[in-house]
This record gives structure tokens, C-alpha cells and sequence, in this order.
């Protein structure tokens, strides 16, 4: 059978499209997913399902792709990178903060030459998406499939009110709703989490349109290449059950996502010409932006021993409430985030960071670089579908970039000062005083220790003809090539700064309307 329309990716952007898209029913849609399906709430795993549960991004997980990549050349240890591998993909095993990028994000992409990915070309779509649940104003959405709450704060963890405490002694204003286009300072996350439960694309986009005839959902497929004839996309070769075979489509959208999309583009001949001769990949269109431009946001962690006896995060949402606020010289606002957290029990740890089994409980302030000017690169190490790609970040190579994070660390350190922190803490475990004595000791600390914030983006960027860094155009179309599109995080010209799901699910919302097909 040859389908309409051949989504690879059946993560948040891939089900939120399939979702749109076979709302017309003369388009048939088939979905591809290499991970699980769990069709029912029923079946869903605990790990998937409850917001609290933080083991579906542990190594050995089967929902996780567990990557690994390589944030500064100093780290001795490669970073976990965590990717969700199941329908719903890595917003079924995030921590659910629903955050949209500033309006400048947005705005930037446009002046860039991007002019229909404006802030108020994208209001209507994040209005369409979400039906918020504390906030009623033009801003916010009414009657979408995602539900978005704040905790309020009369029920934050001990960490949390302590954090909220500081930072409004330091000056910070309070902030009721952090996606207010005007939004900064501290308060309630807004999350999409009501009642404990992980709201993915898959259980409020997908699920509830499962019946639909022209709507097919086929999970445990790996996509190895885009098939085409001469420069047009005709199908997808994918391996399912250790049998091979080739999907055929009139139109192929790739939406797995800032690191499998861009492999996928090269293993498909897709990519900088000298790169795939190197492996002896046939080249198909010579687009030397697939896989550079690889944008995320840099992380540090501030660990804390909290005192004998204080409450911690079990069943409660991890993250909370955090602080966004612009580094002292910075033209671009929002540029920095820090949040608290407190975790305990068998499955200790963060969304972010995944368990840390030899720490049963503990406290943290996370730091966060919203807006580095450092970008990295994507690359293959092999021809073989199964085999991962090279992640190189290049964290902190500017010097912007490392005295952010440092201010960062010592706004961390200035709060922890502040008396509501005296009972919850007994003391702090890293960085050292050493680590911290000098703007020298401090990068140091930072080049080993950087983590990865899992909001990978920018691999394939959209851009003009201009650009040639670009790699779809607006309309998200393949460059120099037929019937081939990419929808997900991978075309961002840069990361917002914001957690990257609602930006993701907002991409497929606004590149639904664009894409046609071959309607019988």
C-alpha cells in the first residue's frame, strides 16, 4: 500500500502531525515508530505514565535511546544523552515542564529570514495546543489537547520555598505565569502534568484519534533511509521484526528529532558530500548543513546534602518552580534558568539527569544556559543504521558562555545563604570552595562536570537560499529535493529558551496547514 503521507518519528511532533493531518479523511497518514506502542492509558507503563517516575531515561531502559555525546574535550566521561524510544518519544519520558521560548526566540527565527515562524504568527498555534488550566487571557489556550498547570505554591517541596524565598529577597520579581510574553523571575513552572500523569503527545494528540480509518500507527520499526528516485522522496526502507522492506508515500516528513533526523538525512545521502564518502554512502543531494549547527542548553549542577528529617520530592512532581532571569551584561533577556530539586526513594535522581543510584536522596539547584552562543555537530560513525551518531557540543568554547554559568553558580551559592535554606541543608557537596575559588577553577569545574539539558535542536536548520548553513526552508521543505519535509526540533535556526517540548509540538501544529499531498 502506498500512503499519502509517511511520518518517520512518532515522538511529539510526529504524533501532534500524524494527529492534524488525518483530520481529513481523503489523506491516508502512517506513522513510524522504532520504539513501543502502548495504545491504551490501560497498558502504559507506571515509568511513562507517572509524572514523578524518572527510570524510563535510565541507561538500560527499552524506552530510552541512550546516547551518549561529548560536551567539552576535558570531560572524562562521555554525558548521557536520554531520548525517548516509545510513541509519544521524549515527551513520554521528560519531566514536563510546558514552557514556551521567549517572543525574541520566535522573532529571531523570522528576521533570520524565516518571516511565517514569528511570535505572533505562532500565538494562535500555541493557543490551539494547550488548554490551560490556571491562566485565561488572549495568551492562552482554552480547548487544546494538552492541559497545563502550576503547582501552586502553598504546596511547593521545602527546597522550592526556600528557593522562592531567596530569590525574591536577591530582588527577583515573583512571576504567576512564566509563558506570558512578557514573563521573568520566579514562580510555578507550568507543566503538563494534572493529577501526576505525563501528558505526551501520544496520550492527549494521539490516543483519543486512534479510530480513524485513514490513520495507521506502526511502532518497533527502524527507518534505515529515505528511498528516492533521482531527487524525489518515494518511500522510507525501514527493518521491522529482523525483516526489511520499503514504505512507500507521496509525501515522507521526518520528525524523530534533533539527533535521529539529521542521521537518518545522512544515511539517506543527505549531507556534506565529504562526510558520506568517507563512509561510502552514496550522495543524493550534498547539503552541508545536516548535522551542524547543533544547539542545546548546557547544565550544572549545584548538590546539596539536605538535613536528617526534611521532606523530599517522592511522589511529588520533581520540578517545581525555578527563577529565569538575564546575566549581568546580556542583551538577550531570559537567558539563564536556575531551578531547585529534591529527590528520594528507589528511583532518586531528576528528569534531567536521570537516577543516581548511589545517592538515595539529595537537593539541587540546576543552573542552565538558555542561550549559548557555543553550537556543535552531528556526525555518523558508521554507515549502519543501528550504530549512534558522534555528538560533539562544544559546551562553554565561548568566554560568554563560561562567565554565564559562573555568575550562575554564584547567584546558586548567594541563595543558599539566605536563612530558609539553614534548615534544609547540612551542606553543600559540589562544586568545593577549591572549585569555585577563582574564575580559572571554576570553568575548570564546569568543563568536566557539564551536563546536557536533553533539548537538542538546530541540526537542520530552516533558512533562506542565502544561507548555507540551511537545510529546509521555512515551510520546512528539504532543499533540492522533491516531497521530503523535516518537522521537529531539528529545524530551529537556534534553541528557545524554554524547555524544548511545547516548541516542538507548536512546530508540527503550525506546519500542518503547509504540507500537501496526493489526494485520491
Amino acid at each position: 500500500m502506498k500512503y499519502d503521507v509517511v511520518i518517520v518519528g512518532g515522538g511529539s511532533a510526529g504524533c501532534t502531525l500524524a494527529t492534524r493531518l488525518s483530520e481529513n479523511p481523503n489523506r491516508s497518514v502512517l506513522l513510524l515508530e522504532a520504539g513501543h506502542d502502548y495504545p491504551d492509558i490501560d497498558q502504559l507503563p507506571d515509568a511513562l505514565k507517572l509524572g514523578h517516575r524518572q527510570e524510563a531515561t535510565d541507561i538500560d531502559s527499552p524506552f530510552n535511546w541512550a546516547y551518549r555525546g561529548q560536551g567539552t574535550p576535558e570531560q572524562s566521561v562521555p554525558m548521557q544523552v536520554a531520548r525517548g524510544k516509545v510513541i509519544g518519544g521524549s515527551g513520554s519520558v521528560n519531566g514536563q515542564v510546558f514552557l514556551r521560548g521567549v517572543p525574541e526566540d520566535y522573532d529571531d527565527w523570522a528576521a533570520e529570514g524565516n518571516d511565517q515562524w514569528s511570535y505572533v504568527s505562532l500565538l494562535p498555534f500555541f493557543r490551539k495546543l494547550e488548554t490551560d488550566l490556571n491562566v485565561r487571557d488572549d495568551f492562552h489556550g482554552t480547548d487544546g489537547p494538552i492541559p497545563v498547570w502550576r503547582l501552586p505554591r502553598e504546596e511547593f517541596m521545602p527546597v522550592n520555598e526556600a528557593f522562592h524565598q531567596a530569590s525574591v529577597a536577591a530582588g527577583f520579581p515573583e512571576d504567576p505565569d512564566m509563558n506570558n510574553p512578557d514573563s521573568t523571575g520566579t514562580g510555578a513552572l507550568p507543566m503538563n502534568n494534572p493529577g501526576g500523569i505525563r501528558m505526551s503527545a501520544a496520550l492527549s494528540y494521539l490516543n483519543p484519534n486512534r479510530h480513524r480509518l485513514n490513520l495507521t500507527v506502526k511502532a518497533n520499526v527502524l527507518a534505515h533511509r529515505v528511498v528516492f528516485d533521482v531527487d524525489r522522496a518515494i518511500g522510507v526502507e525501514v527493518e521491522s521484526g529482523g525483516e526489511k522492506f520499503t514504505v512507500e508515500g507521496s509525501e515522507i516528513i521526518l520528525c524523530a528529532g534533533g539527533i535521529a533526523t539529521p542521521q537518518l538525512l545522512l544515511l539517506s545521502g543527505v549531507g556534506p558530500a565529504a562526510h558520506l564518502g568517507e563512509l561510502g554512502i552514496p550522495v543524493v543531494y550534498d547539503l552541508p548543513g545536516v548535522g551542524q549547527n547543533l544547539r542545546d542548553h548546557p547544565l550544572i549542577n549545584v548538590e546539596l546534602e539536605p538535613k536528617d528529617g526534611v521532606k523530599l520530592a517522592t511522589v511529588e512532581p520533581r520540578i517545581q518552580s525555578g527563577l529565569r532571569y538575564t546575566a549581568e551584561g546580556s542583551d538577550t533577556r531570559n537567558d539563564m534558568q536556575l531551578f531547585p530539586s529534591s529527590f528520594t526513594g528507589l528511583r532518586a535522581g531528576d528528569p534531567l539527569q536521570g537516577r543516581s543510584p548511589d545517592r538515595p536522596q539529595g537537593m539541587r539547584i540546576t543552573c542552565i544556559l538558555k542561550l549559548a552562543d557555543s553550537a556543535g555537530e552531528l556526525t555518523l560513525n558508521s554507515a549502519d543504521p543501528s550504530d549512534p551518531p558522534n555528538l560533539n557540543f562544544r559546551y562553554f568554547e565561548s568566554e560568554w558562555d563560561r562567565q554565564r554559568m559562573r555568575e550562575a553558580i554564584q547567584l546558586s551559592l548567594k541563595f543558599l545563604e539566605h536563612p530558609s535554606f539553614g534548615p534544609l541543608i547540612e551542606r553543600r557537596l559540589s562544586p568545593t570552595d577549591q572549585d569555585v575559588a577563582t574564575d580559572d577553577a571554576m570553568d575548570a569545574w564546569l568543563r568536566q562536570n557539564v551536563a546536557t539539558t536533553q533539548h537538542t535542536s538546530g541540526t537542520c536548520k530552516m533558512g533562506p537560499d542565502s544561507d548555507p548553513m540551511a537545510v529546509v526552508d521555512q515551510y520546512c521543505r528539504v532543499l533540492g529535493l522533491q516531497n521530503l519535509r523535516v518537522v521537529d526540533l531539528s529545524v530551529c535556526p537556534n534553541v528557545v529558551r524554554a524547555n524544548t517540548n511545547a516548541t516542538a509540538i507548536v512546530i508540527a501544529e503550525r506546519a500542518a496547514g503547509w504540507i500537501s499531498c496526493r489526494e485520491s
